[in-house]
């Protein structure tokens, strides 16, 4: 998963990438509006986790201007108001969640995953496919309960193809949601996560769930 903060307060931006980047999202930073607006309006994000009171452009404005231009994403609203008027503003601008700093970060990462499993439509946390069960929340990963050991990026690799379940997943769409906005590894980085995915979950398995679409990319199921 790639998740965009645009949040200017350096200490906290980077508190929260590190959370994000310890649970395997890739993660991109914007320390003003008017660069989080551009790259929440140029780059493809699961999530955006903006603050309210930034230079330049504030949030509110910012999340207007992405749900005019037809920008779904969801968006967890940073806000250090806690009066309802505030709430309501954040939300009202297109926001789907908001959260008051100080806050705790496993409230955080619990609303964040929530509002991921809703965009996806999902209604439970655990992703299960055949046997292979991925639970983000615990950053798990089974397959017929054997547990199994995943780097991190082998893990958000293994997430972006269960959630998109019996659709194939370029390798352009892989490295635009695993890895961040500065990006400049080898050209094949994909299938070479993808191989070691493949040894770890379908080496002793009677079914192989991995499949290669040459010339594409990647499907699960």
């Amino acid at each position: 998963m790639r998740v965009l903060i645009v949040e200017d307060e350096r200490r906290l931006s980077n508190i929260i990438k590190k959370g994000f980047i310890e649970d395997g999202f890739a993660v991109d930073q914007a320390f003003d509006g008017e660069e989080g607006q551009y790259l929440a309006e140029s780059e493809q994000y699961d999530l955006i986790v903006l603050d309210i009171m930034l230079p330049k452009l504030d949030g509110l404005q910012v999340c207007k201007e992405l749900r005019k231009k037809s920008i779904k994403t969801p968006v967890l609203m940073l806000t250090a108001k806690s009066t309802t008027e505030d709430k309501v503003a954040g939300l009202d601008s297109g926001a789907d969640d908001y959260i008051t700093k100080p806050f705790s970060f496993i409230e955080f990462r619990s609303r964040i995953h929530a509002l991921i499993r809703r965009s996806h439509q999902e209604t439970s946390p655990v992703l299960l496919i055949d046997g292979l069960e991925l639970d983000p929340l615990k950053h798990t990963v089974s397959r017929d309960t054997k547990a199994l050991t995943l780097t991190p990026k082998e893990f958000a690799v293994l997430e972006l193809m269960m959630r998109h379940k019996g659709e194939v997943v370029s390798r352009t769409m892989i490295i635009e949601h695993v890895w961040d906005y500065n990006f400049d590894g080898m050209s094949n980085v994909v299938d070479v996560f993808v191989g070691t995915l493949r040894k770890k979950i379908d080496l002793h398995a009677k079914k192989k769930l991995i499949q290669t679409v040459h010339g594409v990319g990647y499907k699960i199921g």
